[in-house]
């Protein structure tokens, strides 16, 4: 299968490349300077182009603080990119994964997020992949639109690395937040997943996250200790982390997806986040 993959420089697009790859798929990747989603017309030529049979649209503009600032800027790329790579699939007939994200909701309450519940993005970026979740529905009928969390991969900077990076340069206690519960999730396990999807016509929205939840704090405590790091990690609220550190964007506290979808489909769950985090570690020699 021709597949083409958007945001291939990114931490997921990587991963998606080479399990393609590795299943005898064609993946053609681009990013920016090859494809940019913003631009209709471009997407529109690079698709017919190209005439894939599928399309993985991991491109997104992920940082959340600085989206706050250009809310214009990404919603051409989080919504109208979504649109117009919609547009382009349905002219050759191609079907469409979209990465979304656990920022659709509002993040209150303690229990997973079913896909169908109501969607009350907080952020700008919240708020701008509920738009692209809602072109690609509108205009495709061959799409699988997957929300994930807190994800982390070789490619690109990430939770894992910032810790792993503060400890190496010599500080000997943090500050990390223990009201925000989420599943971490490795972009090799869903890479894994995103191809064994568009190997299938089982189209449909899902939550797709590594097994198993915890709090940052909780899931800074376990880099640690899995990496061998002798550091002191404190419990703090959101509220007292944002005197500390002001001007953020606001974050949902409940980022528990539930993975009822993928089972009525008979799609493998990813690993526990623990198992995901110690083979990640592995991989980046930490």
């Amino acid at each position: 299968m021709r597949v083409l993959i958007t945001g291939v420089k990114g931490q997921l697009g990587y991963d998606v490349v080479k399990e393609l790859t590795r299943r005898g798929h064609e993946p053609i990747g681009v990013d920016v300077d090859d494809m940019d989603i913003t631009d209709e017309n471009q997407v529109r030529e690079a698709v017919r182009s190209i005439m894939p049979a599928a399309v993985i649209h991991c491109a997104a503009w992920t940082a959340v603080d600085k989206a706050e600032q250009y809310p214009e800027k990404v919603y051409e790329v989080n919504a109208l990119g979504a649109k117009y790579i919609a547009e382009a699939c349905k002219s050759v007939d191609a079907k469409m994964a979209f990465i979304s994200t656990d920022y659709v909701f509002e993040g209150t309450g303690e229990t997973p997020y079913a896909v169908t519940d109501e969607r009350k993005g907080l952020s700008v970026y919240g708020k701008t992949k509920i738009q692209g979740e809602d072109f690609v529905t509108e205009i495709l009928d061959k799409y699988y639109i997957v929300r994930t969390t807190w994800v982390f991969g070789i490619n690109g900077g990430n939770f894992v690395k910032t810790m792993l990076k503060l400890a190496d340069s010599g500080k000997t206690e943090l500050n990390v937040v223990n009201d925000q519960i989420g599943s971490p999730t490795y972009t090799v396990d869903l890479a894994r997943l995103l191809v064994d999807m568009i190997e299938t016509d089982k189209y449909g929205v899902y939550h797709a996250t590594n097994d198993g939840y915890c709090s940052c704090y909780e899931f800074a405590c376990e880099i640690f200790k899995q990496a061998g790091k002798q550091i002191n990690v404190n419990p703090v609220t959101t509220e007292e982390y944002l005197k500390i550190v002001p001007q953020q964007a606001k974050r949902p506290l409940n980022s528990r997806l539930s993975k009822s979808e993928l089972d009525i489909a008979k799609f493998a769950h990813l690993p526990d986040w623990r198992d995901a985090l110690s083979r990640y570690l592995k991989e980046i020699g930490a």
